[in-house]
């Protein structure tokens, strides 16, 4: 693999796939939608990564661990964008149940615990 070659994985697979992945993350967190979901369609998107692989740059299309290592960048930016959202979402609409801890994470506030 020569250096173009790990420039046209970049461009492609984090920048637009992953780009893709968050954003559809995101939306299928607002939407209330299971992580399982989340997974389900992000290797339909690497599917779609994989064809631009072949239809721009004469990639190979149906090869194995091409496509593993691009649905594996597409999922895991998918669930770092709906884990991210789902935060923004528990911690904004259940203010007063949650609190942030992180940017991916949240916890049952102190008046909370001390209420129950």
């Amino acid at each position: 693999m020569n250096a173009h070659d790990i420039l046209i994985y970049l461009f492609l697979t984090a920048v637009l796939g992953g780009g893709a992945a968050i954003m559809m993350g995101r939306n299928f967190a607002t939407n209330w939608r299971s992580t399982a979901q989340v997974v389900l369609a992000s290797i339909g998107l690497a599917m779609g990564v994989r064809f631009l692989h072949f239809a721009l740059f004469e990639q190979p299309l149906l090869t194995l661990p091409g496509f593993l290592l691009d649905a594996t960048v597409v999922i895991l930016f998918a669930l770092l964008g709906h884990r991210w959202r789902r935060t923004e979402q528990m911690t904004s609409q259940y203010y007063w149940l949650y609190e942030r801890t992180g940017p991916l994470s949240w916890r049952k506030t102190t008046m909370s615990a001390e209420i129950a």
